[in-house]
């Protein structure tokens, strides 16, 4: 199978519904080899169009983010997305992470703001890094500020940046949180990924919104299919204010155990991402956890061969 590695922007300017896949760094070398054999032997004959690999609240998984970014764009030619985020950092700290990534031929960077640790101790400790809001950083209070300082120092990188269908946990002022949106967009992100969500309806009111203000880059989807009751709570406390709607919530609790509600999940998924197909979205992002059961059944539910939408 033929692969190269190009930049997303290029890729979602061709004009084709784009597949993508999110992992995040495993804890153990043991989580390593599974995560590298789910990819080879089941994840990349889906064919994904790109994979991003997330990075840890505080930068906590910053090496082994650029471990995972580089390996598996080494091992299996796919374009990677390595997720950057500002909190805590300075700005030597990030210009090193750049430099690094662009020494290894990774020119695709999700620039985010990021979450601070949850422990309060560590908070507590990264306190003089943090921004005045006890987010982001002195030198990078905001997203926007990091995607300026990436555009100006790699203008050959492909920038993307969060959206934010249900609103962003700490903009309450849906009208400010778009202004934040459309600030990402002038200093210089490509596209956008969203924040997982629920309900079509809101992923299609918030893109009429940004269009409304102006903004036209693409914003990519981002899915993630329930596979378990204690999944779902995690859900809750990754995606603060995500929405469950009733029917989902109705449907969960008929399962009678966790089986049960991973097929729910994985039919409930398969609905939005065939709404989403039949609206023509840029793309669909798949949130995966790092297995491939639900991503596998998604496409094959959706009579597909592959994730490569001809």
């Amino acid at each position: 199978m033929s692969r190269s590695v190009r930049r997303v922007a290029d890729l979602l300017a061709a004009g084709e519904t784009l597949f993508s896949f999110e992992f995040f760094p495993p804890k153990t070398e043991r989580g390593w080899d599974s995560l590298f054999r789910t990819i080879g032997e089941e994840l990349l004959p889906l064919e994904p169009a790109y994979v991003s690999v997330t990075y840890g609240a505080g930068g906590s998984t910053r090496e082994q983010t650029h471990r995972l970014v580089t390996r598996i764009q080494e091992e299996f030619g796919l374009t990677v997305v390595a997720h950057l985020t500002c909190v805590g950092s300075s700005r030597d700290e990030i210009d090193a992470i750049l430099a690094e990534y662009d020494r290894a031929g990774v020119h695709n960077i999700l620039a985010l703001r990021g979450d601070p640790p949850a422990r309060p101790e560590v908070r507590a400790a990264l306190a003089d890094r943090l921004g005045p809001d006890g987010h982001g950083s002195p030198d990078f209070p905001h997203a926007g500020d990091l995607v300026a300082h990436i555009r100006r120092a790699y203008p050959h990188f492909s920038i993307g940046a969060a959206g934010f269908p249900e609103g962003h946990p700490a903009t309450p002022n849906r009208l400010e949180e778009i202004e934040y949106t459309r600030a990402k967009i002038d200093a210089g992100a490509d596209y956008l990924v969203t924040q997982l969500f629920f309900d079509n309806r809101d992923y299609f009111d918030y893109v009429a919104r940004l269009r409304l203000a102006g903004v036209s880059v693409p914003v990519v989807p981002g899915i993630m299919p329930i596979t378990s009751r204690k999944g779902m709570d995690r859900m809750a406390d990754l995606a603060a204010g995500a929405r469950f709607p009733a029917p989902l919530l109705r449907a969960v609790s008929r399962a009678r155990d966790d089986d049960g509600v991973r097929r729910v999940g994985t039919h409930w998924a398969t609905a939005q991402v065939a709404e989403l197909l039949n609206a023509d979205v840029p793309g669909v992002h798949l949130y995966t956890l790092n297995t491939s059961r639900a991503t596998m059944h998604i496409c094959q539910n959706l009579g597909l061969d592959s994730y490569r939408i001809p």
